[in-house]
Parts: structure tokens; C-alpha cells; sequence
């Protein structure tokens, strides 16, 4: 490049960075108008004089917008009865969860070809009596019994009762339990990491002094060890109160093994067990990570793991009191550092530098993560359309005048439109060197529509994206590049919202919906809703994203062979990306890159006449390619719940 083209080239950039700049300006100014209006409204005496009319219409307002997500009055007695039928449901996963006296027999008699010594870990302080009691009561209640207790006790003088439980629990546990008393109490971390000490077993669990295991934990992970070859462990859990576990509080059940969910966010946490070859030498608990040193842990025993397996059963009882993490369970300043720390020296382990961490608004240890975008790599946006001029005008529009990211091209691909406005607007493009219309031939077919205009794309990232999507978000081409960058990603998508800002796509679970093939969670919830657990509100690994806006490298979309124009209209980008996950690659779906989407503007619904023929046969076609994974279930859905809603709630056994 000479000095004049980089000159050039300089004043250039430049250029587009102001004219950014001015806009984010013009947006600040804008809103601090608007918040001065808002300051002079709620300061006047009339309005809040009106506070209790306004909160009583907000109420009516609420009732009204619930009675019409539901469908009506009878679909929220339909909810109603769902929800009755749900909570009764939950009484399932306590105490009756317990196996009878043949059963737990049947456990105990089971003989594996490899019966591996577990040791449990728990550092012990200050224990009240009745927790320490139930709590090694849960041991020795195990159905499995080659496992081995290490407690390790810091407790002060006031607590000698501690050990005197201990050594009681421990005479008639056949030397199954070592209690060793500590000169100085080094919080949890200081006092697992001298329980590790005393531990024997091939396997080490982690378990905390006022929690309670279900009695078949330790059968179940041994079963998975024999069966899987599974080195790291994890189940399902619940927060219990008033010291009955069938007062359950909060109900987690968990993906399967998810790094980016992990990464994200602690939510394997109880009750992990693995195999001591693991540690590699290492601590388990590294004091740097006080706080969140569980985290840390997790984050790289997981990685070292060649088998991390998700027992889909809640067998972990998490007691919630006054004293616990599990009531108490704000973060504090240090340990939310601690596990952004931990989080960091994870992602610098897999080479990522320069990406930021920052907290969500679900919770301060739940976080979301960017990722540096290396380069200014070219994005070719294949946009297939037929008549709908306003649609694709709106469209585009909002790519060209929103997007902060500026190496893209956008490709229409022009399929038997017949209207004298879209002409006149593909005229209009025409004179916009950032978009050019191919045309294609034939009967409206979604993959091979997609396919012409990915096979006249330039750029090295293929986004496709339907015609009735507005862009929310100016930097959504850049949430989804730092995604789709990473070498172990396939196909990246977006959150999508309906006109009335309810949720359309938040991720595509297999096996979802009437039809057995797949759906979307949340679907319908408010944009402002946490999700599951906080899932709305970080990044996270999903079976397949809609292909309404996906973002995927050029080379993974030729290496799978595309879309298969088998799938004329539906289900083509759920087969895409399953394609993509058999290859081994993860698929990424990210709250941070929102768009509006106008769903069946342009084609209408699936469910009558020819339609619905169609997408039966086309559903049909789907579950007989993916007939074993649909059988596995979604890795990232837990089995546990419903595949009849998409709201998480548990599944009703009849």
C-alpha cells in the first residue's frame, strides 16, 4: 500500500468513526431529553398523587396481557391447572424419590466390574448439631458402600460436640470415616484441601456439612462410571427449608456437561465427583480463588476430564437456613472477583486474550464474556426474499443505519416476485455497492434459496437472515463473530423478539413441541424475563439456533453440504446445525445480539392444507434422520422437563 492509499485508507476509517460517534452522540442526547421529560412528569404533584390509579391499571394491564398469552381465559385456567399439576409433581423428588427396602437391598447386593472407593470431602465448622447429624446420616444411608468420609474440622471451642459426633458416627462405620481436628480453621477451601489429604478412594466427591445426599447418589455415579467411563460426575439439585427436604425451594435441573454455559455461570456446583487423576497434582481448591473456589475447580477439572457425565436425577439436597450460602446467596465484592478471575485463567488457558467479563443482570456471578474479534474478517448477510417490499426495506434499512461493524456485504436473493414496488426497491439497491440481488429460479425452496446466495458469497462468515427481521442491538455482527471465530463453534444465533417484545428464539431444543422434532424455549416470555435459572441472560451452548438469523464460518457451511433442500421450508436450520454438532462442533446461542423478527410475515403459518402436509412430511423426514439423538434427548434440556411447553416446567407423569 503506498503512503497516498493508506492516507486514504486512514481518513477513511476515520470518517466512518466519527459519523459513529455522532450517532451514539445524537442517541445520548436524545435520551438525556427524554429522561428530563421523565424527571419533570414523575416530580409533578398530580402524578404522584396518581400512584395507586396507576398501579391498579398496571395490575389490570398485567392480568389482561397474561390472559391473552395464555389464549384466554381458558388457556390461564389450562396454566392454572398445569401449574396444580406441576407442584404436585415436585413431591416426587423428595423423600418418595427414596428407593423401598428391596430396592436399596437390590443397590447394595449390585456388584460392578469396577467397584471404585469414593471419598467424600467435608470440611467441617461450626456445624450445628442436628445438621451434622443428618448430614453423615446421608452417608452411611447410601445404597453404594465402598466410599470413604474425610472430614477435616476447624470448629472453635464451643463446638467440641462436633467431634465427639464424628468419632461416634465413626466407630460403627468401619473405619469408612477419618476425623481429623485442625490447630487452625482455613475456611473451605484451606479445610477441603486437608480432607483431600486424608482421602484414599480412586474417586473424590465434594459435599458441604449441613447438606443432605439422596441414598442412591453414589449407586447412580458408580453405575455412570462402569457405563460411561466417566471421570467427572454431577447431578441435579435442590434448595430445601425448615429442615425437610421435601420443602423444596428451588428446583435446578441441569444441562448436560456445556463449557460456554460454564463459563458463564457456575451451574454444575452440586454435587461433583471425579476421578483423583484429574487433579494432575494439583490443589483442589486454590486459596487465590477464595469465594468462588468451587468454580475454579470445576472450570479445570472438566477440562482435564474425558468423560463429564450429567446424572439427570435430583440427588442433592442443598439446606437453606439463616447460616447458608444457599439462603445468603448475594455475592460478595471478593468472591464475585474470584470468579472472574477463575473464569480468566480458564479462557487464557484455551489462548483467548483480551476478552472481557462482566457481571448480568440475572445475578453478579452470572457472567457475560467477549470475546476479542481478531481481524476484520468479511460477513456476507444472504437474505431470501419474494415480494414483501416493506419488509425487506425495514430490514435492511435497519442493517445499514444500525450496524457498528463495517466489513459485510448483503446478499437478496430474489426468488418469483412479482410486485412493481419491490422492483423499484431492488432498483434502489442497486446503487448501494454493500448489496447485490442474485435471482433464483424454481419453486420457493428455503435451503436451495440460501444455498445460491451463500454460493455468490465473498465473505468468509455466512449470516442468514430472514426479511422480516429489524436489528435491535448496533453491534449484533460482532456479538455473533466473537462467537462464531472460536475454532470449536459451529452455527451462532441470536435472541429474537415478536413486534410486542415477547420472546420468539432463545435456542432450539430437540424433541420439542407437538410435533416430536424440535422447538424454542421461552417462547412468548418477556423480554425483560431472567429465564430458567438466568438462562436468558448469558450465552450458551444449545443443540441449533433458527436459521431466521444465524451466523456460521463459510467453510463449516460447505463442509456439511449446506442447507438439504429436502427441507423445502422448516427444519432445514435445526438439521443444519445437528450436522454441525456431529462433527464435534459446539453450537452458541447469545442474549447480547438482539433483533425484532416478524415471524410468517412473509410465508404464513405451517398448519393448513398443502402447508401442513408439507411440514408433516418434512417432520416426518426429521425424525427419521435424527431418530436416535431425538430417543438420547437434548444433551442440553434436561429430561426432566416437559417437551409438551417451552417454559421449563417439569414434565407430568400420568
Amino acid at each position: 500500500m503506498t503512503e497516498l492509499e493508506y492516507k486514504e485508507a486512514y481518513e477513511s476509517e476515520h470518517i466512518k468513526n466519527a459519523d459513529l460517534a455522532a450517532r451514539i452522540a445524537e442517541l445520548e442526547a436524545k435520551n438525556e431529553e427524554l429522561e428530563w421529560k421523565l424527571g419533570r412528569i414523575k416530580n409533578n404533584p398530580l402524578w404522584k398523587a396518581s400512584k395507586p390509579a396507576r398501579d391498579w391499571i398496571h395490575w389490570a394491564i398485567r392480568q389482561k396481557d397474561r390472559i391473552a398469552n395464555c389464549g384466554g381465559p381458558k388457556g390461564v385456567i389450562r396454566k392454572l391447572e398445569y401449574k396444580k399439576r406441576e407442584r404436585e409433581a415436585m413431591t416426587r423428588f423428595g423423600t418418595a424419590s427414596f428407593p423401598s427396602e428391596e430396592e436399596a437391598a437390590r443397590q447394595r447386593a449390585e456388584r460392578f466390574p469396577r467397584m471404585v472407593k469414593i471419598s467424600i470431602l467435608v470440611p467441617l465448622w461450626n456445624n450445628k448439631r442436628e445438621f451434622q447429624i443428618e448430614m453423615l446420616e446421608s452417608i452411611m444411608n447410601q445404597t453404594y458402600e465402598n466410599w470413604e468420609l474425610c472430614l477435616a474440622d476447624g470448629s472453635d471451642g464451643e463446638h467440641d460436640y462436633i467431634g465427639e459426633i464424628c468419632r461416634e458416627y465413626a466407630a460403627k462405620a468401619n473405619g469408612r470415616i477419618v476425623y481429623k481436628h485442625l490447630e487452625k480453621n482455613g475456611g473451605i477451601a484451606g479445610n477441603t484441601n486437608e480432607c483431600l489429604k486424608l482421602a484414599t478412594g480412586e474417586y473424590i466427591g465434594l459435599f458441604d456439612q449441613d447438606d443432605v445426599l439422596h441414598p442412591s447418589t453414589l449407586y447412580e455415579y458408580v453405575k455412570v462410571i462402569n457405563e460411561q467411563g466417566a471421570d467427572y460426575i454431577y447431578c441435579d439439585e435442590t434448595t430445601f427449608h425448615n429442615g425437610d427436604i421435601n420443602n423444596m425451594l428451588t428446583m435446578h435441573f441441569k444441562p448436560d456437561y456445556a463449557p460456554d454455559n460454564l463459563r458463564a455461570n457456575n451451574y454444575i456446583c452440586h454435587f461433583s465427583v471425579f476421578s483423583r487423576e484429574l487433579l494432575d497434582g494439583t490443589e483442589l481448591f486454590r486459596p487465590k480463588f477464595d469465594g468462588s473456589q468451587d468454580h475454579d475447580m470445576i472450570l479445570r477439572l472438566t477440562d482435564n476430564a474425558r468423560k463429564v457425565v450429567h446424572v439427570p436425577r435430583l440427588l442433592y439436597y442443598w439446606r437453606s437456613h439463616s447460616g447458608s450460602v444457599a439462603s445468603g446467596i448475594e455475592a460478595k465484592p471478593y468472591a464475585i472477583q474470584a470468579a472472574k478471575g477463575a473464569v480468566a485463567e480458564h479462557l487464557k488457558k484455551h489462548g483467548y486474550t483480551h476478552f472481557k467479563i462482566t457481571s448480568t443482570r440475572a445475578f453478579e456471578t452470572i457472567f457475560r464474556i467477549q470475546y476479542q474479534i481478531i481481524g476484520n474478517p468479511k460477513i456476507s448477510i444472504v437474505i431470501a426474499n419474494k415480494d414483501h417490499e416493506q419488509d425487506l426495506r425495514r430490514c435492511i434499512t435497519s442493517i445499514l443505519e444500525k450496524s457498528t461493524y463495517d466489513n459485510y456485504e448483503i446478499i437478496v436473493v430474489e426468488n418469483n416476485s412479482t410486485t412493481p414496488e419491490i422492483q423499484a426497491y431492488y432498483q434502489e439497491l442497486a446503487d448501494n455497492e454493500r448489496v447485490k440481488v442474485v435471482r433464483f429460479q424454481g419453486a420457493f425452496n428455503y435451503s436451495a434459496v440460501n444455498n445460491l446466495g451463500v454460493s455468490q458469497a465473498e465473505g468468509e462468515y455466512i449470516l442468514l437472515l430472514n426479511n422480516d427481521t429489524e436489528v435491535i442491538t448496533v453491534n449484533w455482527m460482532e456479538e455473533l463473530l466473537m462467537y462464531a471465530q472460536r475454532e470449536d463453534v459451529g452455527a451462532v444465533g441470536a435472541k429474537l423478539y415478536y413486534a410486542d417484545k415477547t420472546i420468539q428464539h432463545a435456542g432450539v431444543v430437540i424433541g420439542l413441541g407437538a410435533h416430536r422434532t424440535a422447538g424454542h424455549t421461552h417462547y412468548k416470555q418477556s423480554r425483560q424475563n431472567l429465564g430458567y435459572m438466568g438462562r436468558l441472560c448469558y450465552a450458551q451452548n444449545v443443540s441449533a439456533v433458527t436459521g431466521a438469523c444465524l451466523m456460521v464460518k463459510k467453510s463449516l457451511y460447505d463442509a456439511v453440504g449446506g442447507l438439504d433442500t429436502g427441507f423445502a421450508v422448516s427444519l432445514n436450520d435445526v438439521d443444519f446445525c445437528l450436522k454441525l454438532r456431529k462433527l464435534g462442533y459446539l453450537n452458541v446461542w447469545t442474549p447480547f445480539a438482539e433483533l425484532y423478527h416478524y415471524e410468517s410475515i412473509s410465508r404464513g403459518l405451517d398448519d393448513r392444507g398443502d402447508k401442513a402436509e408439507r411440514y408433516n412430511k418434512e417432520s416426518e423426514m426429521f425424525r427419521s434422520r435424527w431418530k436416535e439423538e431425538l430417543e438420547k434427548g437434548d444433551p442440553y434440556y434436561n429430561p426432566n422437563f416437559s417437551l409438551d411447553r417451552s417454559d421449563f416446567s417439569l414434565k407430568i407423569q400420568n
